[in-house]
Parts: structure tokens; sequence; C-alpha cells
């Protein structure tokens, strides 16, 4: 079993900044890559970043190239998003995820967090 916590979500306005931080437990969370999804209003989830958490390699959906960044505390299990440059369309709630794949798929994820709102204002 893999348990995610995340927090830092919040209200800001366009142009500002959100750090969002997933913390993680459990024997095998290792074995797993991190990711963050979002689902917006109306909308359907959609992979946001991931981290491979044995090497670092990240990646980044187009939406967000540029504006975010995703980094891992191995030492504290904890994977964080910082989000610059906001948007009204990133207005979401965001999850963290615990997954296996090449492809950062939805249906390779074990794991989810409970879901941080973000919410940007124009």
């Amino acid at each position: 079993q893999v348990q995610l916590v995340e927090s830092g979500g919040g209200m800001v306005q366009a142009g500002g900044s959100l750090r969002l931080s997933c913390g993680a437990s459990g024997r095998a969370f290792r074995s797993y890559d991190m990711g963050w999804f979002r689902q917006g209003p109306g909308k359907e989830r959609e992979f946001v970043s991931g981290i491979r958490w044995s090497v670092g390699n990240t990646y980044y959906a187009e939406s967000v190239k540029g504006r975010f960044t995703i980094a891992r505390d191995i030492a504290k299990n904890t994977v964080y998003l910082q989000m610059n440059s906001l948007k009204p369309e990133d207005t979401a709630v965001y999850y963290c995820a615990a997954l296996r794949g090449i492809r950062w798929r939805i249906e390779d994820v074990d794991y989810w967090g409970q879901g941080t709102q973000v919410t940007v204002s124009s």
C-alpha cells in the first residue's frame, strides 16, 4: 500500500505562484514513479507532470512547460510541483499519483492522493 497526502493548494491571482507538496509513505512507494494530474471544472482528468523516482527524469504536459517544475526530496519522501505564471485555465483540483508505466496515463495510476484545489483568478 502507498499513501499520498497533498498540501499547498489555494487561491492566487493570474501571474502568481503556488507550490504543491505530496508526501508519500508505504513500503512499496519507491518502486513507483510520481506524477501530478489535474481535473478542471467540467473537464477530464489530465496529466500535468511526472518524475521518475529512481533517476529524477522529469516530464511535463505542453500546457505547463516552462511554468511548472516538478522535483523530489528523497530524504523526505516528498514530491513537489512549483507552479509559476499561473493562468485562470490552470484552475483545477490537483492530484498526486503513484504509477508505473512509460506514458503517464491515468489507467497506469495505482494510487491517488485526495486532491488539492488550485484556483487562479483573472
